[in-house]
């Protein structure tokens, strides 16, 4: 089964400095239907203004990461952390028993939008933890690229979750097929750009719910670029 869920469905919020919308319940947003999929509990698609950012704060037991598209995202965390974070890399934090940090877009002139995805963690109380890897446009061109999971293979980061994470890049006649454990539950987020999955039209911030499919089939691509969570049921 295959559920569509439109980009203009998902929660907004607009703090001036901050303009977010969330993919589930997440702040002032909340919705029953929508408390996550899986192991996979958030999915906020931030821009942050000119100079503003995230002041110190905490989490403790979830896998965070950061997915920027474009402009650049400082971080800095209690583990004594300082990094800048550019569009094409993949961050993952691991909070564990507890981490403080805060993210920030230094630029006079532009504005930073990135992903922040929470994956629920299959071990706790773990000391915390960080990663950054370079994701090559050449390893997501025309096919899904492994960037996250819990063995760190294939460049990717590790998280200390029962799930992977995949982004591919597709336009005009690339096209994928992707196998599927029926078991499993399966999302997909289009970052932009727009895309078919199994005959199904999406466009930039459209959403898939997967569960019960022994593949995806990608196709007809135009400036898309995608990602896709294999997650525990």
């Amino acid at each position: 089964m295959l559920t569509l869920r439109k980009s203009q469905d998902r929660g907004y919020a607009d703090h001036g400095w901050l303009k977010s919308f969330h993919s589930f319940s997440f702040g002032a947003y909340y919705d029953p239907q929508f408390m996550g999929w899986g192991n996979l509990r958030v999915i906020n698609e931030d821009r942050v203004a000119a100079g503003m950012g995230f002041g110190k704060h905490s989490h403790r037991n979830m896998e965070i990461i950061s997915y920027v598209l474009s402009g650049e995202l400082a971080h800095e965390d209690s583990m004594g952390n300082m990094k800048g974070i550019p569009p094409g890399d993949i961050q993952r934090m691991s909070a564990g028993s507890g981490v403080t940090h805060s993210e920030f877009n230094h630029a006079k002139d532009q504005s930073t939008h990135f992903l922040q995805i929470w994956i629920e963690p299959n071990v706790t109380e773990i000391p915390p933890s960080y990663e950054q890897k370079s994701i090559s446009p050449a390893d997501q061109q025309g096919k899904l690229c492994l960037i996250a999971s819990p063995d760190g293979g294939s460049n990717a980061v590790k998280i200390h979750a029962d799930a992977k994470m995949y982004s591919g890049l597709f336009n005009d006649a690339q096209s994928q097929q992707f196998d599927l454990d029926p078991k499993r539950k399966a999302y997909v987020h289009l970052v932009r750009g727009s895309l078919d999955i199994n005959g199904i039209k999406l466009s930039g911030g459209d959403a898939l719910f997967i569960e019960g499919e022994t593949k995806l089939i990608i196709s007809n691509g135009k400036d898309a670029e995608v990602l896709v969570f294999d997650l525990y049921q």
